[in-house]
């Protein structure tokens, strides 16, 4: 039959010039004699004759082609709300609570929507000079999709589907509602979104333009509004782990939403979410946002200092004792009180606590406290422990920095390997491969198609596959079990030999720190102190490194903390030092 249908169609095969078409289950004549497909479709000029049939399953080429082809009308913001929704979905899986999604971060990006003017006002951007009927909102907030329709004009961007035609099928439902609109008759050439030209050169003072490391600023902002157990450093380390969509998250997209053009410098990411840009979008998004004081970051919270030091004590493997001294240092700091943890953004400096650096950075302290960490009095302290534990086998062992030091960086060295191969060999490329016009569409798929095949070919000879397989999500990177007898497991050891009784309190033998940083920065440098590496003690940088690694940040962003709680520890230290270098200043004027 599909030979038959195929005879009309006379041109030669490019590939081997024979005359002798048939019809692939899309509608387009393939050569029978090499399997040669073409771009060329069988339309169906008369349908009469064709009872009780659907016209899209019989005139295959022609109607398909203009759906799937050229696609929806779409903007751009409808993309990115696409993908607000997957990560959503996303942190659901990881077992944060659904009202996140309903609504919290739903409220969030409509109150985006209606401050960037582009749905919920009067005149919105899309409704090009036309004055918009905005309809009352009766909001449901137990889903997205039950969003009504905010304007009469097909032009605006709404969040509902009308029609049957509009109707997801059953087995793919339709994320966030997305426009509808009718089948574009002419795709633009220079992108696939309705507003991509326009978007990619829109610089409007004031608004924040949406962009896809934003979506994780709006992500981080729910969570922390909903308090939950998911810090910064944990959200993107699940997007680097493939947990929430944010590389190629496109792709995600309905077949329909046709991407090209100017939407891959939109779309398209190329480099893994840093933390200290992700940090700066979520106070620019929630400052732009005026959103209201979020709520109370109390004891009891997963973020604050206390609990958080906790974990971290656990996941670098020190001595459950240790968290004594971090709540004595939140205390004496103020960095556990409910204002200095709360973030406002209409406060006049609106600050937010990088909650798991601040805690990380307590710990760094505590150990300076403890051990001095100046490549001298740490290795003392561990000779008098290791043999105070041959001793005493029997009681309780004395934590020993030096055995914690060379379990530790054996971790690290193999947890950092095996990262940097996974980051190595990670994916960039899309399955949805991208192109600059729906004209180049064939080549771009023809080399994708090419690539892959190349990519198993060479897979099989090496006997090895690059895709990379998914971890499980888990809030801790290192599992200490007291049964592995090949890592020690320090958490229930001593620090007896670290510390002396006094009175009814106890004591640091250590009675002697140095400061992180002697002079901090003036108010007007982006950064509050400098990190040179050399000029600190191989153990401190060694610390450091541990850590950062922990949290994917840079070095210099964790003493720069560890900085800033020294200053409100050691406030007379300080004092003094600015006091002598003033001093100095005025000697060197006379």
């Amino acid at each position: 039959m599909e030979l038959e249908e195929a005879e009309e169609f006379k041109e030669r095969c490019s590939q081997c010039a024979a005359v002798s078409w048939g019809l692939t289950d899309e509608g387009k004549y393939y050569c029978t004699s090499c399997h040669n497909v073409t771009e060329r479709s069988k339309e169906v000029i008369n349908t009469d004759a064709i009872p009780n049939a659907k016209i899209k399953t019989i005139n295959r080429g022609l109607k398909r082609k203009r759906k799937h082809e050229k696609g929806w009308d779409w903007y751009v913001c409808e993309g990115f709300q696409h993908i607000l929704y997957q990560q959503a979905e996303a942190l659901k899986a990881l077992g944060v609570g659904p009202e996140l999604k309903n609504e919290v971060l739903h409220n969030f990006w409509k109150r985006y929507l209606q401050k960037s003017k582009q749905a919920y006002c009067k005149n919105p951007i899309y409704t090009s000079g036309r004055k918009a009927k905005v309809l009352e909102d009766d909001l449901s907030q137990s889903d997205w999709a039950s969003e009504p329709e905010l304007l009469s004009d097909v032009s605006h961007l709404s969040f509902v589907e009308s029609g049957a035609e509009s109707q997801p099928d059953a087995q793919t439902q339709k994320p966030f509602p997305i426009t509808k609109a009718s089948q574009r008759e002419s795709a633009s050439v220079c992108s696939g979104s309705l507003d991509g030209v326009e978007y990619s050169e829109r610089k409007e003072k004031g608004v924040v333009k949406m962009t896809v490391p934003r979506t994780l600023a709006f992500c981080y902002l729910s969570l922390l509004w909903q308090r939950e157990t998911i810090t910064l450093s944990d959200l993107l380390r699940f997007v680097e782990e493939g947990h929430i969509p944010y590389i190629n998250a496109f792709q995600h997209f309905p077949e329909e939403m046709k991407l090209y053009g100017r939407d891959k410098g939109i779309f398209a990411i190329e480099s893994w979410p840093d933390y200290e840009d992700i940090y700066k979008n979520v106070i620019e998004v929630a400052t732009f946002l005026d959103l209201p004081r979020f709520p109370d970051i109390t004891e009891a919270c997963y973020l604050h200092p206390n609990v958080l030091s906790m974990k971290y004590l656990m996941e670098v493997n020190l001595p459950d004792e240790m968290h004594g001294l971090t709540c004595q240092v939140v205390k004496m700091t103020g960095i556990g009180e409910v204002d200095f943890l709360t973030f406002d953004p209409i406060a006049k400096m609106a600050k937010a606590v990088k909650y798991d650096i601040q805690a990380v950075a307590v710990i760094v302290v505590v150990l300076k406290l403890l051990f001095l960490l100046d490549d001298n009095l740490e290795w003392s302290l561990s000779d008098l422990a290791e043999i105070h534990n041959e001793e005493n086998k029997q009681d309780k062992p004395w934590f020993e920095f030096r055995k914690w030091y060379q379990v530790m960086k054996k971790a690290i060295d193999e947890k950092r390997q095996k990262w940097e191969e996974t980051r190595a060999k990670y994916m960039w490329k899309s399955e949805k491969p991208l192109y600059y016009s729906h004209i180049d569409r064939p080549v771009v798929y023809k080399r994708r198609e090419m690539v892959v095949n190349l990519q198993k070919q060479f897979s099989a000879l090496v006997d090895s596959t690059p895709t990379i397989e998914k971890k499980s999500p888990s809030s801790f990177q290192f599992n200490w079990a007291k049964e592995d007898a090949d890592r020690t497991c320090f958490h229930g050891h001593s620090l007896q030999g670290i510390l002396i009784k006094k009175g009814q309190s106890l004591m640091t033998k250590n009675s002697l720190y140095w400061l992180s940083t002697q002079k901090f920065c003036r108010s007007y440098c982006k950064h509050v102190t400098t990190y040179e590496e050399s000029n600190f003690s191989l153990s401190y940088q060694f610390i450091l490194k541990l850590f950062s690694f922990l949290l994917r940040i840079k070095t210099s962003l964790l003493h720069e903390e560890v900085s800033l709680i020294e200053k409100k520890l050691f406030k007379k230290k300080y004092s003094e030092t600015k006091q002598k270098f003033s001093r100095s200043r005025k000697v060197r004027r006379h």
